[in-house]
């Protein structure tokens, strides 16, 4: 039986061999990173490993072009990236740009009010 993880983990790498998604962010436990990066080199599928802890790690694969801004931008957790660099995070996803708009509207009003 597959597990769920790697159920998703396939959907996404059809979506971006089909050109549904330029780049993607998979979440999963560690204990599936062999199996996960092993099936993307196969598929000559760029990727980035970043550990979350708690035996988690994140994932990004996608186009060349879109990783390395991923190298030059999430330096940090991603709960730790600023108002602005989570917008470009998630356009670059391919998230809803409306919803995007009003994260990141909810977050800059935040940042604004704790710096008061």
């Amino acid at each position: 039986m597959i597990p769920t993880d790697m159920k998703v983990l396939m959907n996404h790498i059809y979506e971006f061999q089909k050109g549904i998604r330029q780049m993607v962010l998979f979440t999963c436990n560690k204990k599936y990173e062999e199996y996960a990066t092993a099936r993307l080199t196969r598929q000559n599928i760029p990727y980035i490993v970043r550990p979350i802890g708690n035996d988690r790690l994140n994932l990004f694969f996608g186009r060349r072009e879109c990783l390395d801004a991923i190298q030059l931008m999430v330096t940090k957790p991603l709960n730790q990236l600023s108002p602005e660099e989570d917008f470009i995070l998630g356009a670059m996803l391919g998230y809803d740009i409306r919803v995007q708009c009003e994260r990141y509207c909810e977050r800059k009003c935040r940042t604004c009010q704790r710096a008061q």
